[in-house]
């Protein structure tokens, strides 16, 4: 069954040549981005959004593993912190995030002959429930793992068949899903939540949240995965101290843990 499936995907891939694939690093776009470069070679470019909302350490590695790939990315600036819609942190703040993304990917599009746009959604994303769906409708980017029924876990497997390091990656969104919706989303606060993550990452978390609770001096709500609380409390006064000097105000351990998925 994966082995029809990825015969499709390819065929979707061959169809649409040259190709611009929206890249994060993360899971699905990183296994799309290698399906691309395996089956069009140099006609796939990779294109990775640099915005404040994304860790330096995350786009750094995102580089390196389109390097270990083998496949040619583009590092494109957005504008999304200009956009007083994005900023307001409204519900589908990711439409505006996306839109921004793809037409900045339609412009390379138009100016080097590319026959298509990818992004990475799979079978198994609710396109309803995802305000980057209705961006990428609006700009006509295709879904090519979602197309040839790829699920999450089929891209989990393919990664591990090709040696990804993304197979077993935990989910990432970007550092301003960490702000209460209806906070506006500043540089500041993003900056504030990096550091947070960054102490986090440093002492050994794999699946962490900071989360920004907003006050004159914001606090942060400490997350991690359930299989992790154990940890987090036996370096409680540690991870305290650490995003104290981070600049947090206070600082709640949530007993309860991240409880959102890893897909």
């Amino acid at each position: 069954m994966l082995t029809e499936k990825l015969a499709r995907l390819e065929e979707i891939l061959r169809s649409r040549t040259p190709l611009l694939v929206a890249y994060s690093g993360g899971v699905d776009s990183t296994c799309l981005l290698a399906a691309a470069h395996r089956t069009l070679g140099e006609a796939v470019t990779g294109i990775i959004a640099d915005s404040p909302s994304l860790p330096r350490q995350a786009l750094a590695e995102a580089l390196e593993v389109a390097d270990r790939i083998g496949a040619r990315v583009e590092v494109v600036t957005t504008q999304e912190f200009e956009d007083e819609r994005y900023v307001s942190n409204p519900v589908n703040r990711c439409y505006f995030c996306k839109s921004e993304l793809f037409l900045r990917m339609d412009e390379l599009a138009h100016s080097r002959g590319a026959a298509a746009l990818a992004y990475g959604e799979n079978a198994d994303d609710p396109a309803h429930l995802r305000p980057g769906s209705q961006a990428a409708a609006e700009f006509a980017v295709i879904a090519p793992l979602k197309a040839a029924g790829l699920t999450k876990a089929d891209v989990r497997e393919l990664s591990r068949q090709w040696d990804l390091p993304t197979a077993d990656a935990p989910a990432q969104p970007c550092l301003s899903s960490r702000i209460p919706h209806g906070t506006p989303v500043t540089r500041a606060a993003i900056e504030l939540v990096e550091r947070g993550e960054a102490f986090l990452k440093a002492h050994g978390f794999r699946v962490f949240r900071v989360r920004y609770l907003p006050a004159e001096k914001p606090g942060a709500r400490v997350q991690v995965a359930p299989d992790e609380l154990a940890s987090l409390f036996r370096v409680e006064e540690t991870i305290r101290s650490g995003l104290h000097e981070a600049g947090f105000a206070s600082v709640e351990l949530d007993p309860d843990g991240y409880r959102g998925t890893v897909a």
